[in-house]
């Protein structure tokens, strides 16, 4: 490339010089009435004019014709070069080009190779430790339970086996004061047989607060027996809430809702469920008050509260019945009547078209609508249903023990109606 720009200068400085050296040559040459001394043409001038001197136009006409093939020359010449020049420059171009996407080409796929073999290692390690880790977690929590239920099992037999002496030793005093009373002699004092039965009693009841204790172990642990999913709401939040569409209408003049909590904090007014149509947003909530469980039915002043019966980070099985006759409403915790008032909105009936919802209340606490954080839940949920009747005291109890996560309401029925998570809210497995 430098080559050419130095013949260009030398071949543009070549034709400026000779053009100048012609310039001057014109400038002193004298052409007054040169025209006017020609000699008219004659025969004898006509035969030789083609030996004749040229005039100084002639002379000036030549110079311009040659001056201007130099000119074509030369930009003939100029033109070959540079496309001889461009064609070098563009082959030198194209290897350069090719040669570089071949090494960026080959560096990329070296690198991508290099780094997917990195990521699939590291995706493995994970696996493997999470595996390993979630193996030892189950065989640990396996192992525990494994032995809770050896420990459990070895009490009830020692305490069977103490019932059972108890039970031979009674017999053997109701035997031996036949025979005394048959022989008139002083009969078996009555402070044995007490003493017996207050050993029974006592046995019973250390049975019984065992296996108690032993089932409140087992629901801390994972979900609620019989439960294989659960909605967990991971922090309080006014954009976190599970929607919920009852299978059956909600048109209600009496109905029994039971769930499964496990509650992360509760504060003064912390929704478990609530709900409400555009003329009245409180139709129905159940909330919890701190350590206190609230049930409200048409508005906050219709409502029954059971005090003391809920601790955060435990499963807790809670259900509200209400039926419009009478007003009569209760709430069961853990199986049991823990409180139970009448004349609670009393002849109410509760309108179809609502929305229901889990974690949030429908019109919040401000004018025009809206969530409050304050009121959300966090923690989880399981086992929510509703029925459209009020349930027995015996079908309350089963919901809490052998029907836990398997008997369904029939307006809403946990695993059967459509139940939505929003904002973060999820479904979560059990053990």
């Amino acid at each position: 490339m430098f080559s050419f720009v130095i013949l260009f200068f030398a071949l543009w400085s070549f034709s400026s010089a000779q053009n100048q050296d012609d310039y001057d040559d014109l400038f002193f040459l004298n052409f007054d009435n040169e025209v006017e001394s020609v000699i008219p043409a004659t025969e004898e001038t006509i035969s030789c004019d083609c030996q004749r001197e040229h005039t100084e136009w002639d002379k000036l006409f030549i110079m311009l014709e040659n001056s201007q093939m130099k000119e074509n020359m030369l930009l003939q010449s100029l033109d070959e070069i540079l496309k001889v020049e461009l064609q070098t420059l563009r082959g030198e171009m194209l290897q350069f080009v090719e040669k570089f996407a071949g090494m960026c080409s080959t560096y990329i796929e070296n690198t991508t190779s290099h780094f997917s073999s990195q990521m699939d290692q590291m995706l493995a390690k994970n696996n493997r430790e999470t595996e390993q880790l979630l193996g030892k977690l189950h065989e640990s929590a396996q192992g525990k339970i494994l032995g809770e239920i050896l420990q459990l099992s070895q009490n009830v037999s020692h305490r069977l086996g103490h019932l059972e002496h108890a039970w031979q030793r009674r017999a053997d005093a109701e035997a031996q004061q036949r025979v005394l009373s048959q022989k008139d002699t002083i009969s078996y004092p009555a402070s044995g047989d007490d003493f017996i039965l207050k050993s029974l009693w006592q046995e019973l009841q250390d049975t019984k607060a065992e296996l108690k204790e032993s089932q409140k172990r087992t629901t801390q642990h994972g979900l609620p027996v019989g439960c294989e999913t659960a909605l967990l709401f991971p922090m309080r939040s006014k954009k976190i809430f599970v929607s919920v569409h009852p299978t059956a209408e909600m048109m209600l003049q009496s109905f029994t809702a039971c769930s499964w909590v496990k509650v992360t904090e509760m504060l003064d007014k912390t929704i478990v469920f609530s709900y409400g149509t555009k003329h009245n947003p409180y139709e129905i909530q159940l909330y919890l008050s701190y350590e206190s469980v609230v049930l409200v039915i048409g508005s906050d002043l219709n409502k029954i509260i059971a005090t003391n019966v809920i601790s955060s980070g435990q499963w807790t099985h809670i259900c509200g019945t209400w039926s419009a006759v009478n007003g009569n409403t209760s709430l069961w915790i853990n199986g049991k009547a823990v409180a139970a008032s009448s004349a609670i909105a009393e002849n109410h009936f509760i309108p179809d078209g609502g929305i229901l919802q889990i974690g949030q209340e429908k019109n919040g606490c401000c004018v025009g609508g809206g969530f409050n954080e304050s009121l959300a839940f966090s923690g989880k949920i399981t086992d929510f249903n509703i029925w459209n009747r009020v349930l027995s005291d015996n079908e309350v109890t089963r919901q809490m023990r052998q029907d836990s996560c398997n008997s369904r309401g029939n307006v809403v029925g946990w695993g059967v109606t459509e139940v939505l998570p929003h904002g973060g809210a999820q479904y979560i497995f059990g053990p």
